[in-house]
């Protein structure tokens, strides 16, 4: 049964107040005159702390409005701290309604009430959630703006404040227009903090030009990277320089020789017929388009057809995973030669020695053996275009000594990534510097460098060469961006991906000041 409180504001006399009797005024701003008979009402109140429901029954008086031009006839009087106009609940719990559907929303903060005795569906705990006000939105000094995937190809634009790190609104879509007509009805906008995008630079431009704007730094070395990979990719033949050379004495790798070569396989076979087919066509200047038109091909199939030497250098040969046997294959190879071919006494030896696999994994290495051919032996495949470009823009202090070894090996077989490496060592010296001086000179020799990633890249970083400096020299980021943009990825995951933009905005901007309201709480610590 619900706890039951009776609170009357009279002492059990009809129209005799009590000493302290509650003032009624009416929303007008009039006291009331006349009196009604006592208004009966029952509100909900915040459970007790073993979560049972709560209900008071109140008593207050209803007054007539001497305000002849007011709309409303009568009103009933108010408790401070009890009741609310046009409220069924007390402001404790409507405080806490409000607080549970901003943190989980509709379904999951139905549930959530219903733990605490608190029945409310789903439609009326958003309906709650959207009639909580926004927080009156200040203009910020420093603005963080960036983009998000709101659904399919669909994205959204969130602005946040850099300077108390609050989200101010989002909206959908990511045009220089709505930007730009934002910031004209926010003026006092000083520092515009965003990536290296066209259209919000378009928009800041337009709508606040004085404001000086500011590209991201995590989003300058980001396309640095990228630009980097694409060269990668495109010298790939180059990567395997990176290895450390094969000695005579190594075993060549399964597959080269005796009768199990590639060419036999029927994997081998269509890789040369392809590197045939492709070579004799791009040779006479066609497209690659038109060659993949031709034989049935993607374009991008066509294009790695064309830049290999050899039909080698296309064949899918996947590195063989490491094996437990590994350990123990040049003792394995030992006793072969002295004349111990029986695979069950090899097992029985290699447990021995701490082996813990399979009979048959021995089984099957000895069997290599019987047919005059070497063990396979792991070997270390080259790295790819996203491991070399990942070599090159990673800090020399970081490196790993597997990659201090291998990449001075890589730089010196391909000028062209050498080139590379050395363009971005300056670009990361200047970040780190804080110096940004060398930028155009550093733009200059990207252009003339003959790579067209670089060359594109320089392209674009001289339209917005101001933006980049300020990058370089100032602390502004878009670090508060990224974070807040992961707190939306989270609410939209948390909402099954079904809220609109309205319900998403209200979430997100009412939960990061829900949070800042707790952690400036003081923390009582337990007795």
């Amino acid at each position: 049964m619900p706890s039951t409180r009776h609170w009357s504001a009279y002492d059990g006399r009809y129209r005799r107040p009590r000493a302290d009797a509650l003032r009624a005024v009416c929303a007008c701003g009039r006291r009331g005159a006349a009196e009604y008979p006592l208004d009966w009402a029952t509100i909900g109140d915040r459970p007790l702390y073993e979560a049972k429901p709560r209900r008071v029954d109140l008593s207050v008086r209803r007054l007539y409005c001497e305000n002849t031009t007011c709309p409303k006839v009568t009103f009933a009087e108010q408790v401070p701290g009890l009741t609310v106009r046009y409220q069924r609940r007390t402001p404790r719990l409507q405080r806490l309604v409000e607080d549970v559907g901003v943190v989980l929303a509709g379904r999951g903060g139905s549930r959530m009430l219903r733990i605490l005795n608190i029945r409310l569906s789903r439609v009326a705990l958003l309906s709650q959630l959207m009639r909580v006000p926004l927080p009156p939105l200040v203009t910020p000094r420093v603005l963080g703006l960036d983009d998000f995937a709101l659904y399919g190809g669909t994205y959204g634009t969130l602005l946040v404040d850099a300077t108390t790190r609050l989200p101010l609104t989002l909206w959908e879509g990511r045009d220089a227009e709505q930007l730009g007509r934002w910031l004209r009805e926010h003026p006092g906008v000083k520092v515009a903090c965003r990536d290296g995008s066209l259209t919000y630079r378009q928009g800041i431009t337009a709508g606040a030009p004085e404001a000086v704007q500011v590209s991201d730094r995590f989003h300058l070395w980001q396309g640095l990277s990228r630009r980097v990979q694409d060269i990668a990719s495109t010298h790939r033949s180059c990567l395997p320089a990176a290895l450390p050379a094969v000695s005579e004495d190594d075993p060549p790798p399964a597959g080269e020789t005796g009768k199990g070569t590639a060419a036999d396989t029927r994997a081998g076979r269509h890789a040369q017929s392809l590197f045939g087919a492709v070579q004799a066509l791009t040779r006479t200047g066609r497209s690659h388009s038109s060659v993949a038109r031709e034989l049935g091909l993607d374009r991008r199939t066509v294009g790695k057809y064309a830049r290999a030497r050899t039909w080698q250098e296309v064949m899918r040969r996947p590195p063989r995973k490491p094996s437990t046997l590994d350990p123990y294959l040049d003792y394995l190879r030992q006793r072969w030669d002295e004349g111990q071919h029986s695979a069950k006494i090899l097992h029985e030896e290699l447990q021995t020695k701490g082996y813990l696999g399979h009979y048959q994994r021995v089984k099957m290495a000895v069997a290599t053996l019987r047919r005059g051919l070497p063990i396979d032996e792991p070997r270390e495949r080259p790295p790819s275009p996203r491991e070399a470009a990942r070599w090159i823009t990673t800090h020399p202090h970081r490196r790993s000594p597997h990659i201090n070894e291998r990449l001075p090996r890589l730089l010196d077989h391909c000028p062209e990534l050498k080139l590379t490496h050395d363009l971005v060592r300056r670009f990361a010296t200047m970040v780190d510097n804080q110096d940004a001086a060398p930028l155009p000179d550093w733009l200059s020799e990207l252009a003339n460098s003959g790579l067209a990633p670089l060359a594109g890249l320089a392209g674009a970083l001289r339209e917005a060469r101001h933006a980049v400096a300020q990058g370089i020299t100032t602390p502004y980021n878009s670090g508060v961006n990224e974070g807040r943009i992961t707190d939306v990825k989270l609410q939209k995951r948390i909402m099954a991906g079904r809220a609109g933009v309205l319900l998403l905005r209200h979430r997100v901007v009412l939960i990061a000041h829900l949070r800042r309201r707790y952690a400036d709480q003081p923390t009582v610590s337990p007795r």
